[in-house]
């Protein structure tokens, strides 16, 4: 990015998304624009996801930084839609000019089944921790071969060219590829190496069918306490706007109360630590459906 250049990113994105971005403007020059795609976040409509981020867009916009789900609301946004229109908006600009798509995806990765070149996007980044279950401390980078033209190294690999350069006091090279963006150092790799065992867990399990699993679970649940007196859900009911994560909301009770609660009986769930704290739960592969109902209940007797 070059000074002038503007970033646009949300205000649902996490604070790793926001520090990176505001940094990077420090050091260059350029600046970001933070925008708010939803007011209710249980009413969001794609047309109106997509439709205030590419309103927002300028003839100065380098990236668009986005989460696919949103960890405060279990909001999920409609990247293909967004990609596509980006897309659009991409087709007179120069090369260098084009607006990257960049997606964190760590709330989707071992839920949804898009990959991103059908999410349309340049940049897709991810723990693996989270949905599919890998070990903590690891993550992926995906780069299309057009953004991995214009990213620059900010850490030393320990590439060989790389540092065989550095022995022969010489300009490491210049072409771009997954290695030399690496970072590098010792790693671990025990962590890394068992990383492939999770991706082998989904592929055998049948990638569908894990987020079939996952989303009725999440569907039923949404359903079943948007029925009690008292509780409302935060998160899209449609399974084209939300993944795993359900927040909820219980009318004159404190998160943490009912964190408290579900814990003495049992579940184990969580609060979104921003802004608005809802209880946030999250079904998935590891839960089954005569769990969900009996947190349903625990729920209503809370309520």
């Amino acid at each position: 990015m070059d000074e002038g250049d503007e970033v646009l990113t949300t205000t649902h994105d996490f604070y790793s998304t926001h520090e990176a971005l505001r940094l990077r403007a420090e050091q260059t020059g350029a600046t970001v624009d933070q925008i708010s795609l939803y007011d209710d976040p249980s009413r969001a409509s794609a047309d109106e996801l997509v439709g205030r981020l590419i309103d927002r867009i300028t003839p100065r916009t380098r990236a668009v930084a986005v989460t696919w789900v949103h960890s405060g609301t279990g909001v999920k946004l409609p990247v293909a839609e967004l990609g596509e229109a980006i897309a659009d908006a991409n087709g007179t600009r120069r090369a260098r000019d084009r607006i990257l798509l960049c997606v964190d995806a760590v709330h989707a990765l071992g839920v949804e089944l898009e990959t991103p070149a059908e999410l349309r996007c340049d940049v897709l980044v991810s723990g693996t921790q989270k949905w599919l279950f890998g070990p903590r401390g690891t993550g992926i980078v995906w780069v299309s071969p057009e953004a991995l033209e214009r990213l620059q190294p900010v850490i030393p690999p320990f590439e060989a060219d790389s540092f065989t350069a550095w022995l022969d006091r010489a300009q490491p090279p210049r072409a771009r590829d997954a290695s030399r963006l690496t970072p590098g150092g010792y790693h671990s790799l025990e962590h890394r190496w068992a990383l492939a065992e999770a991706f082998g867990f989904h592929d055998e399990m049948g990638k569908a069918n894990v987020r079939t699993h996952t989303r009725e679970q999440a569907t039923t649940f949404k359903e079943a306490v948007a029925d009690l007196d008292g509780v409302h859900v935060a998160t899209p009911m449609s399974p084209e706007l939300s993944s795993g994560i359900v927040c909820i909301e219980i009318d004159g009770v404190q998160p943490f109360g009912v964190l408290a609660g579900l814990l003495e009986r049992g579940f184990s769930t969580g609060i979104t630590p921003y802004r608005n704290n809802y209880l946030r739960i999250g079904p998935s592969i590891v839960t089954t459906p005569d769990e969900t109902e009996a947190l349903v209940e625990a729920i209503a007797d809370l309520a």
